[in-house]
């Protein structure tokens, strides 16, 4: 089987949006004083330290190839919450940094792409100019990755709002809970709809706003 552009550039895009991802992770948490991360050398855009072989590789070219949800991880980025100088609110902003910086990555790319647009006539997302799809299919990734990052569901980010919310009393049952999350969310992401549900709505606003349709 062959791929398309499209595909392609999607693939670059979701390795290179989730090694921004994991990197701001660190540099977050080196602002608030821990420098395990740094100590790593995991503060370097460098892909090599970041790749996950099955997360970075294997599952996004499996989806890519067979038309599954295209999903994919780096190596965690390590944090030490006991140098942070606040422990839980520190950490909660380390956690929301990675998806914070998808977001404002998906805005960039998505002004570029639109800046960039000038009406050409197509029929898929293939026939758009390159100079036009690569920053598209950024900001699609990266949207993605914010929105699918947000879901209060360990090991993402968003589970970290449960934490902090959490009242200190009910984190020990919420510790043994989260050692199931990875196995709800790949029933989630694999056997149900939910994650199109949520994110199509998104993909369209982008789509209106880059091309008009």
């Amino acid at each position: 089987m062959t791929l398309d552009n499209v595909t392609v550039i999607y693939f670059v895009a979701l390795i290179t949006a989730i090694i921004l991802h994991e990197i701001s992770h660190g540099v977050v948490a080196l602002w608030f004083g821990d420098d395990t991360a740094k100590r790593a050398g995991r503060l370097t855009l460098n892909p090599v330290p970041h790749i996950d072989p099955l997360g970075s590789i294997i599952l996004p070219a499996f989806g890519a190839l067979t038309g599954a949800p295209v999903i994919g991880w780096a190596k965690p980025v390590p944090v030490n919450p006991n140098r942070l100088r606040h422990k839980r609110r520190d950490m909660l902003i380390v956690s929301l940094a990675g998806p914070g910086t998808n977001f404002v990555l998906a805005a960039i790319s998505a002004v570029i792409a639109r800046e960039l647009y000038h009406g050409e006539f197509f029929n898929s997302l293939s026939d758009l100019p390159l100079q036009v799809l690569i920053p598209l299919q950024f900001a699609v990734v990266n949207l993605f990755l914010g929105i699918f990052n947000f879901l209060p569901i360990p090991p993402l980010d968003g589970s970290s709002l449960v934490e902090r919310a959490l009242p200190e009393k009910y984190l020990p049952r919420w510790y043994q809970f989260r050692q199931y999350g990875i196995l709800i969310l790949f029933a989630l992401v694999f056997y149900t709809g939910i994650v199109g549900t949520i994110f199509n709505p998104f993909l369209d606003r982008l789509y209106n706003f880059v091309l008009g349709v």
